[in-house]
């Protein structure tokens, strides 16, 4: 099922600036509700609602940061080799990964404040009035205001049955027979998707940027490293330069709170996202803990294998128990509670343990997202949800 709307809230809109006092925004922002996350009181806490690292980055991280000379503050960051650090880290063939089918250049590489820039910036640069944003539903939260900033109409197609299967063939008939006759200006892919963990090879996606060529197809792969399914080894951005793909160091690598996010495509298309950013967006910190994180893989690995062990260890703990659950790609899971929702995510609050919940989202009301940790971790959140919910731990 396909949802397509205007580029407008349902919810009630904030109150007018002429009501205020103050000159007014554009109709797009007037009308906009911020996206916006629980991140306050969170110290001290297990962290797992918002999908981050939950140890933290490697020692190598850590002691570059300490190293950094006071002086480095007081001036604007430098970049020289970072995007080449980023194409080394993404060739790197050993331990059984995968590489790049192609060389990239440096131009071919852009560095953001977190993803979450990058997308703000790709809506800048080609999200206009008129112009449509498709994607799937439900997803990550903040394709959709930044599409309504920029006026864009929003196509938003349904994962499909319990599975929350890809909804290929849907995808593929807005994109190629829109219902306008006008093909939408971007297609935004979370692969694997951010809430339900859906995977798509990709094949798929390679052959959606191949037929679709005015359209710009984004791939956000923050969640790749969970399951492997990245278009980078595949691509070729000469033959394909309307695909783009982004990455970030902090579901990983454990640099969430630095904010380090890369876009990597066509030249030109990378060229004319960074236009609409500013020139020292990332600050020195950030910049000294990408580099040393991408010189340390082996750290991500192993963070990566204890994710997907305690991944099975919970799989396996909630199967036996009945509870419903749905675990797929990336480093989180969904479970139904019996009880009500907002009371066993309060009770988890009161325990320690922070989830997210999905009440309210279509096709996934009363889950919680459940990010995972080491195996420890996810040891401890079973023994308090299975304590909460008053099953056999």
């Amino acid at each position: 099922m396909a949802d397509q709307h205007p580029a407008m809230d349902s919810a009630t809109p904030p109150q007018p600036s002429a009501q205020l006092g103050i000159p007014p925004a554009r109709p797009e922002v007037e009308s906009l509700h911020a996206y916006s996350a629980p991140l306050e009181g969170r110290r001290g806490l297990l962290r797992l609602d918002f999908n981050e690292n939950t140890v933290g980055p490697s020692p190598q991280v850590v002691e570059a940061l300490r190293a950094i000379p006071p002086e480095q503050i007081a001036i604007y960051p430098e970049y020289d080799g970072l995007r080449e650090a980023v194409i080394a880290n993404l060739a790197d063939r050993s331990h059984g990964r995968p590489g790049l089918a192609r060389p990239l250049l440096p131009a071919q590489v852009g560095l953001f404040n977190g993803v979450d820039a990058a997308i703000h910036a790709i809506f800048h640069a080609y999200g206009d009035r008129g112009e449509t944003l498709l994607t799937t539903r439900p997803t990550f939260g903040y394709y959709s205001p930044c599409a309504q900033m920029q006026g864009m109409a929003i196509t938003a197609i349904d994962y499909e049955e319990e599975t929350f299967r890809f909804p290929l063939e849907a995808i593929r008939r807005a994109l190629l027979e829109p219902a306008g006759g006008r093909p939408p200006r971007l297609l935004l892919l979370c692969n694997p998707n951010n809430p339900t963990g859906t995977r798509l090879a990709p094949e798929p996606i390679l052959e959606l940027a191949a037929a679709a060529p005015q359209t710009l197809v984004v791939v956000d792969e923050l969640y790749e490293a969970f399951t492997g399914d990245s278009v980078l080894p595949l691509a070729d951005f000469e033959a394909t330069p309307n695909l783009l793909v982004l990455r970030s160091l902090a579901k990983t690598a454990g640099l969430a709170g630095l904010r380090m996010g890369f876009a990597i495509g066509h030249a030109a298309v990378v060229d004319r996202i960074s236009r609409v950013t500013g020139p020292y967006d990332i600050n020195s910190f950030a910049v000294t803990a990408a580099f040393a994180a991408l010189r340390d893989q082996s750290y991500v690995e192993a963070y990566v294998a204890e994710v997907l062990r305690a991944r099975d260890w919970i799989a396996d703990r909630l199967t036996a128990a009945g509870v419903r659950h749905h675990v797929a790609g990336g480093n989180y899971l969904l479970l139904w509670p019996q009880g009500d929702p907002s009371a066993v995510d309060d009770a988890l609050r009161a325990a320690g343990i922070l989830v997210r919940s999905m009440v309210g989202k279509p096709l996934i009301d009363g889950s919680l997202r459940v990010s995972l940790g080491t195996l420890a971790q996810m040891q401890q959140f079973w023994q308090a949800y299975a304590r909460i919910e008053g099953l056999a731990g």
